[in-house]
């Protein structure tokens, strides 16, 4: 009777506030078994995220006990007169706040009271695990763990909500051989923008499965995801190999990326790097792996101008594996590189180490009181075709000489992405990542002021236009539906359609700013 009543004063706050014409005695129906919440210190909660560029107040938090939760709050929106819009915040990594809004409720699947009832399920036979969309990546791989298995494919930082990552896309240094991680996907659980809960795969539902998968949120919120698994290795050896020569550099991401299809003992199993345009040390927070007992300038490399590229690559195996065997397989493959010599550096680390280390470097920057600051991020994909001309303009001209922050670059081959998914890549065979990771400081130097770096991206943008470097953001962030529909392209009338039958009020995810929703003043029914 608590949990109603709570309910009821919720949505009565909803009522005065958005105008729901909605009897509240028919509240009493709508079975909320979890936590529907209007508490200040939840409010906040969900009115920021990552990015601290903007700030957003919900109306309600649901913390839901199961997917009926969700459905059944959904259901209500969908239904009544006016409406109410409704986001899904997994551990609010976002940047622009994607996962916000203002005039409805906050779905938190990280929730609490799932703790009991949450679907974590290891299939060693059929190499899969079942996930809660709110699950963390980090989670998920202690579980697989215990079985020797991990997922084939991952992002950077480990914790980041199932749900999250899947309607973006998911990206690392594994996804040249892998794909990213909705290339991983064997079935979904969704909610709808009707209420309705789908189990979606390739077979059953497709439709709505490929919208989803990289779809922002905007066709349904994900309560499961069975993901692909593959044995697990225990240990990583980690290299790292630097360059002045922009083209040497690429030719040579581009070189290790085709060898995809090769059998594992003739290829690296992880593939980024990334852009040094400090003119100072290169040990930054991204850069720790170099000893700060024998920090390295870029000078002393003899790189003949202000900025070095590094090659990230690592090589799995297993405990008891011949060492010897594995400095032949690297000593192979290095061989065909053209790298700064002797700027080689290597260590080997357990593969949970490697996966984790993004969360290392968390810590000490939590420690320092430099993590809970604005995150200007811009994520970019450029086709290869124009990578050289991005160099240019980008790494060599607009950037200067601080980044405030880690910028990197790798390739990604296109036949890894379907088509069929909500996503959009440029239209090149190899694209690359470039991800601007900076963070605003408050520390008197003006180039590192969340205004400065702004501006910065702005310029980059700008610059890329005014170029005909045709970018696709990644993690995209857009105002108008001018500018998605730009963003989209071909593909903005399947995205129309899709929205249209999944999502008809158009109350999903309303914090990306692509579709109004039909409640809202001025509101297209059209485009």
């Amino acid at each position: 009777m608590a949990t109603k009543l709570l309910l009821l004063f919720a949505i009565c706050r909803l009522i005065s506030i958005v105008g729901l014409t909605l009897n509240p005695t028919d509240l009493f129906h709508v079975e909320i078994t979890g936590h529907l919440t209007t508490n200040h210190v939840d409010i906040k909660s969900a009115s920021t995220d990552f990015g601290k560029l903007t700030s957003s107040s919900p109306i309600a938090v649901l913390h839901p006990s199961s997917t009926s939760d969700i459905s059944n709050l959904i259901k209500l929106a969908y239904k009544s007169p006016n409406g109410f819009t409704i986001s899904a915040r997994g551990h609010g990594h976002s940047i622009n706040g994607q996962s916000q809004t203002s005039t409805g409720v906050i779905v938190q699947m990280m929730s609490a009271h799932l703790s009991k009832t949450r679907l974590t399920v290891v299939s060693q036979k059929m190499m899969y695990v079942d996930v809660w969309g709110g699950e963390l990546w980090i989670d998920v791989l202690k579980t697989t763990l215990k079985f020797g298995l991990s997922p084939k494919s991952w992002t950077d930082y480990l914790y980041l909500s199932v749900g999250g990552t899947l309607s973006n896309g998911g990206i690392s240094g594994q996804a040249f051989n892998h794909g990213p991680q909705i290339s991983n996907v064997y079935e979904m659980d969704v909610v709808t923008g009707r209420g309705d809960v789908v189990t979606c795969s390739m077979d059953q539902n497709p439709e709505l499965f490929y919208s989803v998968l990289g779809g922002l949120g905007q066709f349904g919120i994900i309560t499961r995801a069975r993901i692909a698994l593959e044995p697990s290795p225990q240990m990583v050896r980690w290299i790292r190999v630097l360059y002045s020569n922009f083209s040497a550099f690429t030719h040579d991401q581009e070189y290790l990326i085709s060898l995809h299809d090769q059998p594992q003992s003739q290829k690296f199993d992880y593939i980024e790097g990334f852009v040094i345009v400090d003119e100072g040390l290169i040990n930054n927070w991204r850069s720790s792996f170099f000893s700060p007992n024998n920090p390295v300038k870029i000078t002393s490399l003899g790189a003949g101008g202000n900025v070095l590229y590094c090659l990230e690559i690592t090589k799995n195996y297993h405990d008891g594996t011949d060492l010897e065997a594995i400095d032949q397989e690297v000593e192979a493959l290095l061989k065909r590189l053209n790298y700064i010599p002797a700027s080689m550096f290597t260590t080997d680390l357990p593969y949970v180490d490697f996966l984790d280390r993004v969360h290392t470097a968390e810590l000490k920057l939590r420690s320092k009181g430099l993590w809970e600051v604005p995150h200007p991020w811009l994520n970019l994909f450029v086709p290869k075709s124009r990578i050289g001309d991005f160099d240019k303009g980008v790494f060599k001209g607009i950037l200067g000489n601080k980044t405030s922050g880690p910028i990197l670059i790798y390739p990604m081959n296109k036949n890894k992405w379907d088509e069929r998914m909500s996503v959009v890549t440029p239209n090149e065979d190899v694209f690359y990542l470039v991800a601007l990771l900076r963070s605003a400081l408050d520390n008197g130097e003006e180039t590192l002021t969340l205004k400065h770096l702004s501006d910065e991206n702005r310029k980059i943008l700008a610059f890329c236009k005014e170029s005909k470097i045709e970018v696709k953001q990644y993690l995209p962030h857009y105002t108008t539906q001018k500018e998605w529909m730009d963003h989209y392209g071909d593909k903005w009338p399947q995205i129309y359609k899709r929205k249209m039958e999944f999502d008809p009020r158009r109350i999903l995810a309303t914090g990306q700013r692509i579709f109004e929703p039909s409640f809202a003043s001025g509101s297209r029914s059209s485009w």
